[in-house]
């Protein structure tokens, strides 16, 4: 409980919830020292944070509130819809616009509902139910605040909630070897390890994706990088824009946004700080330059452009046109 609060306070909450819910509930001698560690590990992780709260970010309550902001605003946010379209290979899905690329990759997810109920019917008739139910329910407690609370997706996220459904499944499919006469078996086995086989092949070629586009677009970061040191954007330096984090990771500078979930900087800071090092605004494809990008020197990159505001990196590279 300490080690996830540590990393996450809401998903402290959220794991706590069903296993403080079922400490108060079931009745038992223990009780009092189940609900003291849950509340002492609940406690232990969030006190670096809160403490930040209070040194870096003004109050508990602005922290809260600026890590919402961060998140693109929490609250009622249906991101099954987007969790079930990332499952297609996407590591992130922010914003999650796109279309539903491959269904075949999200049949195992429809029916892992269907398995884990069957589990703890199973479980409960042999004697193992309520072991079976609390890990379910921890599972479906720890994925409520990605599916329905925040507005983009990321398969990673639900990795917990899939780990503690693993046991009411593995129930499941233990009560089905069970039951199956030894004449059937066989079968049954081939089966079972044919459907695992279709699933694991599914995942294969996800994985195979996300790997060729990992490596696309770790190329076009070094490209873009590379471009930027050769015209004087070198460390130290930032960058701001689209894909501003990344790049600046290969260009070896750091990142200021002015705008958006990650702002971290004003415009008039941004321009005041080109006076003392290169800083290099970018822009993909065709799109328009945000304001802060005005009167500055437009460079071309492998994929896109840089807007090179006024300072620092001035005769390090000639004007190739006006900004837009």
């Amino acid at each position: 409980m300490a080690l996830v609060a540590l990393m996450r306070p809401a998903d402290g909450f959220w794991l706590a919830l069903p296993l403080v819910l079922a400490a108060v509930l079931v009745p038992g001698r223990h009780r009092p020292v189940l609900c003291a560690a849950l509340a002492g590990g609940l406690v232990a992780g969030c006190a670096p944070w809160i403490a930040e709260a209070y040194t870096h970010y003004g109050g508990l309550v602005a922290r809260l509130h600026r890590a919402g902001e961060i998140q693109g605003g929490l609250g009622w946010n249906f991101a099954v819809d987007d969790h079930l379209r990332a499952l297609a290979g996407r590591t992130l899905c922010r914003p999650c616009d796109i279309g539903w690329e491959n269904p075949a990759t999200a049949v195992w997810w429809a029916a892992l509902p269907l398995l884990a109920a069957g589990g703890i019917i199973a479980a409960r008739r042999a004697g193992r139910g309520a072991v079976a139910l609390l890990a379910t329910a921890t599972g479906l407690s720890t994925a409520v605040p990605y599916l329905f609370l925040v507005g983009y997706a990321a398969p990673r996220f639900l990795l917990p909630a899939y780990a503690l459904l693993a046991v009411p499944v593995a129930e499941y499919l233990t009560h089905l070897f069970a039951r199956t006469h030894r004449a059937r078996r066989p079968a049954g086995t081939a089966a079972l390890a044919l459907l695992l086989a279709a699933h694991l092949g599914v995942q294969l070629s996800v994985l195979s994706h996300v790997i060729r586009t990992s490596q696309a677009t770790g190329a076009r970061f070094a490209a873009v990088a590379g471009a930027l040191n050769r015209i004087g954007v070198r460390p130290p330096c930032v960058l701001s824009g689209d894909d501003a984090v990344p790049i600046a990771y290969y260009a070896g500078c750091a990142s200021r946004q002015t705008a958006g979930h990650d702002a971290s900087i004003t415009p008039e800071a941004l321009r005041d700080l080109a006076r003392r090092e290169p800083v290099a605004v970018l822009v993909t494809g065709g799109g328009a330059a945000p304001p802060v990008a005005r009167g500055s020197r437009v460079v071309p990159l492998p994929a896109g452009r840089a807007h090179l505001l006024p300072g620092a990196v001035e005769g390090s590279a000639a004007p190739t046109g006006p900004s837009g």
